[in-house]
């Protein structure tokens, strides 16, 4: 009897012929038998019985749900052949198959693939895979005048070079990237760094649309796209309000600072007025008011009358 783990289901191709009623009840009845072969194989890690189904006239599956640590929702499948004429089945497979609710692991991704941008740390070792298309032989013409026409005047070059894909490949991806135009950096400023002061544009082709930033403040060391942008371009002008145009400014190394002790201050008691206060701000008021004019009479007015006046 061949047994094994594995997580697919067989390799052969179905057939759609299916078994006669014969061979049929005999595939159908090694239910028991296709449990036993679990157990022998794997011990008491056999669940409920989900059915049986037929893989050509001579063969079935019978699947049980598995019941081991770690395998959620995986299945026993137990294959069992028969030929015309026979009265038993044999066991022909045991195999853990994921079922339809079952835990799976992320798709296989190859080594080489799974390496991405930024994992290279100190000390790695990353070799190119073969037939790297971004590389090309150091005898051939890699499109870039510079190079050429220099390995050429030298008489020797590289063992293999940057090719035309490889220039354009990193081209793309650069002006793809943070440092391009379409970078959040560059479209909050209007001015780029193909007039900045602080790039210093590459050689070659690359040196067409491409410079390294020389600002500690900004892309430092960076390759940066000519449209690339930021705040801190050379051009940038001061911000307005900066200083004090109107007054001279204040040099305080000519003067001597000189530690003053602190000086208590006692506030003065509210004055208690005495008697003798109150008589003599009296005095002084009654000598200060003017004395009243005296007021004359007026002469009483002559009243005429009829009546003679007694002698």
């Amino acid at each position: 009897m061949d047994s094994q783990i594995d997580s697919a289901e067989s390799a052969a191709p179905a057939r759609t012929a299916e078994p006669s009623e014969a061979v049929a009840a005999v595939l159908d009845g090694a239910v028991e038998q296709a449990r036993q072969a679990i157990i022998e194989f794997s011990g008491d890690t056999v669940g409920e019985y989900l059915g049986v189904a037929y893989e050509d006239d001579t063969a079935a599956t019978h699947r049980f749900l598995a019941n081991m640590p770690g395998y959620q929702g995986w299945q026993w499948a137990v294959v069992v052949a028969a030929y015309p004429g026979a009265d038993h089945a044999t066991v022909s497979e045991v195999v853990l198959v994921p079922g339809p609710t079952a835990l799976l692991a992320p798709a296989w991704v190859p080594w080489e693939n799974r390496v991405k941008p930024g994992d290279l740390g100190p000390g790695d070792l990353l070799a190119p895979p073969a037939h790297d298309p971004r590389l090309a032989p150091g005898y051939t013409a890699t499109g870039d005048p510079l190079i050429d026409d220099t390995a050429l005047d030298v008489g020797f070059g590289r063992k293999q070079v940057l090719s035309a894909f490889g220039r354009d490949d990193a081209a793309q991806r650069w002006h793809d990237g943070d440092h391009g135009p379409a970078a959040p950096m560059a479209r909050a400023t209007k001015r780029v760094c193909r007039d900045c002061g602080f790039m210093v544009p590459l050689d070659g082709a690359l040196g067409v649309m491409f410079g390294v930033c020389c600002n500690e403040l900004s892309a430092d060391g960076h390759v940066v796209d000519f449209e690339y942008g930021c705040g801190a371009h050379s051009d940038t002008p001061p911000p307005p309000g900066s200083g004090s145009p109107i007054f001279d400014p204040f040099d305080d190394g000519v003067l001597d600072v000189v530690d003053a002790q602190a000086v208590e201050v006692v506030e003065a008691a509210e004055p208690v007025e005495t008697q003798e206060a109150v008589e003599t701000q009296e005095a002084v008021e009654t000598e200060e008011a003017p004395e009243p004019e005296p007021v004359e009479p007026e002469p009483a007015e002559a009243v005429e009358t009829d009546e003679p006046l007694d002698s």
